[in-house]
């Protein structure tokens, strides 16, 4: 007799503008370590909690409004979701979020409250069920074992 297939919960990792240059682009603000690096840290740990990572970026806002109705069609556990510049700008986003079931949660390496003022406030953020910032690529982490948990 075979036992049934046990399915993996997935979350998506979704990144915005200019994040495919992390590594390189401000590192004394963002850290050293590329998308790739944290790639490679989520799907580390996503295996040690059961959960499957589908890690994306793109430069185009369409895109992540795209991939937050995909979660939600999908099935996805949650959403992760560190949109850059977006963050501060994206009325876009934040109806997608606001739009779907699949909780979602904010992530940020740099912690925006202690940069400038227009990093303040997040559209992101209102609409998202939390916001983990300013650990750097760890912020990941904290978000994704917070995940594990809903």
């Amino acid at each position: 007799m075979t036992e049934p297939a046990t399915s993996v919960a997935t979350v998506y990792v979704l990144n915005g503008p200019n994040l495919n240059l992390l590594g390189l682009r401000e590192p004394e603000i963002y850290g050293s370590q590329t998308l790739d690096d944290i790639a490679g840290m989520l799907e580390d740990r996503g295996r040690e909690l059961g959960l499957e990572i589908d890690m994306r970026q793109s430069n185009h806002e369409g895109h992540l409004v795209d991939w937050l109705h995909e979660a939600q069609a999908e099935g996805a556990k949650a959403v992760l979701i560190n949109a850059g510049a977006y963050t501060h700008t994206s009325v876009a986003l934040h109806d997608a979020i606001k739009s779907i079931k699949v909780p979602v949660i904010e992530v940020h390496l740099s912690n925006p409250h202690k940069r400038e003022e227009f990093r303040h406030k997040s559209y992101v953020g209102m609409a998202a069920l939390g916001t983990v910032c300013g650990f750097g690529a760890n912020s990941y982490l904290v978000a994704l074992d917070a995940v594990s948990r809903l």
